[in-house]
């Protein structure tokens, strides 16, 4: 991505404003949505936990999309500024960084820990001291352990309030995935816990080993796969639901055209449904999201968000960022009003746009929705 696309990304709010409608409404509706951006978000329930209705996701502060370092004194007030604007859920692993993204939240909260919620996850091969990921797979019990113990250290606290398996292990019966988490409840160390990215049956055995609080999978405008049957059993089950990548890395907020090219090492360039051949097609969600942006006088991020809300009362979108001004835009989607007939007119018109390309390549898409081995 070159310099002039990466400064495109960082004032997505003013480029939202621009393209296929007209600039002067757009722009007086995202001066109505900065003077809104200080409104605390809602309250919704994940089973029985209770979280902000928006959360952050702690994935990009030790190294974005683009492959550059932000500042960590910058991360630092980022996640405090979230918190203080009433953000209570906040989204790590400790294969962002790797390990390093837990190090900057536990530093972040340190000093309002009890009142929030720390998500983390585990599951890829990482090496706890060193931080190197391998592509592999890890859920045995005794590793889980291990790497609970790690996390809490840190995180510098003694409990992670939601702990996800970040994808599923194929060697591993999900019901010892669960007995590990069981012992961690028994001890404090573990709250709830959720799972990511799962095959059907791994869910079902795992809500019925261990009640889940949450699933964790991506969902956005842009990737809609989980309303086939994930999103049907959670409803089932009572789970909730957390969409990860709600703002499709940054597409739906409008701060990405046609000329658009990314640099190596950033995801984006090897997911098809931005290349170049696909990215003009796919464009057509932006200008739907745009146009209702203009309509409701407020910026595109927040009408994808606020679609995602308006899904079900139990899903609790995570966009992460690195930058101040989103992170504002993001919570105030709560802010945004639309009626039950306005969302069924955006969706008979999405429902005219097909997107074009797979979501993640296929060395990633490997490792979704795989089933747990059988318990012998």
């Amino acid at each position: 991505m070159d310099a002039a696309t990466r400064a495109g990304v960082d004032r997505r709010a003013f480029l939202a404003a621009s393209g296929a409608i007209a600039a002067a409404p757009l722009l007086a509706g995202q001066a109505s949505a900065t003077a809104q951006s200080v409104a605390a978000p809602g309250r919704r329930r994940l089973g029985t936990l209770e979280v902000s209705s928006i959360g952050l996701g702690v994935q990009n502060v030790a190294r974005t999309y683009q492959t550059t370092v932000p500042d960590r004194a910058d991360m630092i007030a980022l996640i405090r500024a979230a918190h203080d604007r009433g953000v209570t859920f906040f989204d790590t692993a400790e294969a962002y960084g790797p390990l390093e993204c837990e190090r900057i939240l536990g530093e972040a909260v340190a000093g309002f820990r009890d009142n929030i919620v720390i998500c983390s996850k585990f599951g890829w091969d990482v090496d706890l001291k060193t931080g190197e990921r391998r592509m592999n797979l890890i859920s045995r019990p005794d590793h889980i352990k291990r790497a609970v113990e790690a996390m809490l250290k840190r995180l510098r606290t003694d409990r992670i309030d939601l702990l996800y398996q970040h994808r599923v292990d194929p060697t591993v019966p999900i019901e010892d995935v669960a007995g590990a988490i069981k012992d961690l409840r028994a001890e404090g160390k573990v709250l709830h816990w959720g799972l990511c990215e799962m095959g059907p049956r791994t869910l079902r055995r795992a809500h019925a080993e261990l009640p889940l609080t949450a699933v964790e999978n991506e969902y956005s405008l842009l990737w809609r796969g989980p309303e086939k049957w994930v999103l049907p059993t959670c409803e089932e089950l009572g789970i909730g639901f957390v969409p990860w990548s709600p703002l499709g890395v940054g597409f739906l907020t409008g701060a990405i055209d046609a000329r658009t090219r990314f640099a190596d090492g950033d995801i984006r360039k090897v997911e098809t449904r931005f290349s170049p051949e696909n990215l003009p097609a796919n464009l057509a969600l932006v200008a739907l999201v745009k146009q209702w942006a203009a309509r409701k006088e407020t910026t595109p991020a927040r009408i994808a968000l606020a679609w995602l809300m308006a899904r079900k009362p139990w899903i609790v979108p995570i966009p992460g960022t690195t930058q101040m001004a989103h992170l504002l835009d993001n919570i105030g989607a709560g802010a945004v009003r639309v009626t039950p007939a306005e969302w069924a007119e955006f969706d008979t018109a999405l429902s005219t746009i097909p997107i074009a390309g797979v979501r993640l390549p296929d060395s990633v898409l490997q490792y979704s929705g795989v089933e747990a081995a059988s318990r012998s």
